[in-house]
């Protein structure tokens, strides 16, 4: 089935996916072959629905998925999201929306296998850099910076670049449902404000995640 969907990827395609993502022609022909999976409707598109383990959980859940017969041209190929809500993986964990919505452009409902393998490339281990290190080509997509971008995003519901503690109880309550009462979700939220907070703002920005995950990273 590799080869088969190699045939309908373009040798150039290919190429350009592996300098942009980082994977393997052997990771794309296979990634391809469970993108065109997804596609329910065979419409060529994939519909959308909504931290590290999050991803992790993501690339692994694609990398299990049955291959089907149907197979379409990468120009042609794009899933929505309620292709995403059908892999039970997803449907069940809390931030299935979330981590859906990530691979959807703002505004659109759909995502080809060109964007599709931009955000998979998030989920890449950072240690694969060194293995096609580029010095004078772009950030690799699966840096650390990059990847606590990936992270922030899940957190920043409203997009305005900074996690609120509404926004840290929304996530929290996702996580935990109603296994910690709301009182017990409060303190967290507001110790994590409290220990992230740098400026005052009472809210966490990018710069200040981004301490407090090396810090965290220190104490593990």
């Amino acid at each position: 089935m590799g080869s088969r969907a190699s045939t309908l990827l373009r040798d150039e395609e290919i190429e350009e996916i592996k300098k942009e993502t980082g994977f393997s022609h052997s990771q794309i022909t296979r990634l391809y072959s469970r993108f065109t999976s997804l596609d329910k409707g065979e419409n060529g598109t994939l519909r959308s629905g909504g931290n590290q383990c999050a991803c992790l959980l993501l690339y692994l859940l694609i990398s299990k998925m049955r291959i089907l017969k149907h197979m379409t041209r990468i120009n042609m190929c794009l899933l929505h999201r309620e292709d995403f809500q059908r892999i039970p993986e997803l449907a069940i964990n809390p931030l299935g929306d979330r981590i859906i919505n990530a691979f959807f452009p703002e505004g659109e409902d759909q995502v080809n296998f060109r964007g599709f393998m931009r955000t998979l490339a998030h989920f890449r281990p950072i240690e694969d850099n060194e293995k096609s290190k580029d010095q004078n080509g772009p950030e690799p997509l699966n840096s650390r910076s990059n990847k606590l971008h990936f992270a922030f995003r899940l957190y920043d519901l409203d997009k305005d670049d900074k996690i609120s503690r509404d926004e840290l109880l929304q996530v929290l309550r996702m996580m935990v449902g109603v296994n910690i009462s709301d009182e017990q979700l409060g303190s967290i939220a507001d110790r994590t404000i409290q220990e992230a907070d740098q400026d005052g703002d009472s809210a966490i920005s990018f710069a200040e995640f981004v301490k407090s995950a090396a810090r965290f990273q220190k104490e593990m």
